[in-house]
């Protein structure tokens, strides 16, 4: 039997899961950002302007779809320093009608109708409180580049809450960090956090023309029924989507027989699943000729604990999938383990 890890039905819509307009720190206004990334293929952006929440509905039509969202941020010493570490999170609003920041308990009114939230502690109680009640009000919350932030284990791992985490951040890339953090991606997982992993541009478009533009580089592909705002976002809250900095992924599919999984994509050089333990294991194209046939198999045992897939093209690029949790796929293990 195939189970459809990634949805069969629907359209794939690429999507910026997090930019700054002139609302706050950007150099383009809102309507310029959704020329600009229609212009590259883009069928969605979330507009996450730092600290001030503002909805973006009256860019939304048949052919784009602006989510509203927010940057919120706690830093070290209560102000923004680039000594000190911070935790930022982006919260997506699920419903279009919503109107009040995340935060709105801990919020004041501006005079141009936003909310500006109040500043968290840079302590785990604050930030999990803070993710907790934009959760709770109705928002996506996705953990944003942690190796700019400067954080580590010691920090990353007491946060709970969040939907999802940016394995890549492009503007922190151009920038010059090392921010495709696979590596902390599995280190949340295997700590316990059970959370979905996006690419995003973060971008604030301050040098056109140049290496240091920041517009994209990461992206992520939603699997949604169709581009109303509701149907995207509860495909965002299923997983029905992966990150990516260049290759596609078009399907991903788990055979309950076999206890295995597959995956079609183009343009792979090596194809890559990582596993709570060390059981990982790569595929590469001169193994199978020039060209990946139309899917690549990978099994998967009780003991696996999670599995994610890694898409590699000639240039390096990645798309990396969601982590898929053994216990809720409903495997039979019955029979053989360790085919592969």
């Amino acid at each position: 039997m195939k189970k459809d890890l990634i949805p069969e039905s629907g359209t794939f819509y690429k999507a910026n899961l997090h930019s700054h307009s002139t609302v706050s720190d950007g150099s383009l206004t809102p309507g310029e950002m959704k020329e600009l990334y229609q212009s590259h293929g883009y069928s969605i952006l979330a507009f996450t302007d730092h600290n001030h929440f503002v909805t973006h509905n009256e860019l939304s039509d048949d052919t784009f779809l602006a989510l509203n969202g927010v940057e919120d941020a706690a830093d070290e010493r209560g102000q923004e320093d680039f000594h000190d570490r911070c935790c930022d999170i982006c919260f997506i609003a699920l419903r279009h009608d919503r109107t009040l920041h995340p935060l709105q308990n801990a919020a004041s009114v501006s005079g141009d109708g936003s909310y500006a939230a109040h500043p968290s502690a840079y302590c785990t109680r604050d930030i999990n409180r803070m993710i907790r009640t934009g959760v709770k009000n109705g928002f996506f919350a996705t953990y944003n580049h942690p190796t700019w932030s400067l954080e580590n284990h010691a920090r990353y791992s007491t946060y709970r809450g969040m939907h999802a985490m940016e394995i890549f951040n492009y503007s922190s890339a151009v920038d010059g960090y090392d921010e495709y953090n696979p590596e902390i991606y599995d280190d949340m997982l295997r700590a316990g956090q059970r959370l979905f992993c996006i690419a995003a541009d973060d971008n604030h478009n301050r040098a056109p023309g140049t290496r240091h533009w920041d517009s994209f580089g990461g992206f992520t592909m939603i699997k949604a029924p169709s581009l109303c705002y509701e149907d995207v976002t509860e495909a965002m809250l299923r997983g029905d989507f992966y990150a990516s900095r260049g290759p596609r992924i078009h399907a991903l599919w788990a055979d309950m027989d076999d206890q295995s999984i597959h995956i079609a994509c183009e343009g792979a050089k090596k194809i890559v699943i990582t596993r709570s333990g060390r059981r990982c294991r790569a595929v590469y194209a001169e193994e199978v000729g020039k060209h990946f046939p139309e899917e690549v198999r990978f099994s998967v045992d009780p003991t696996d604990g999670y599995f994610r897939v890694t898409v590699f093209d000639e240039n390096g690029l990645t798309a990396d999938t969601n982590a898929y949790f053994i216990d809720t796929l409903g495997f039979d293990f019955g029979r053989d383990m360790f085919k592969e």
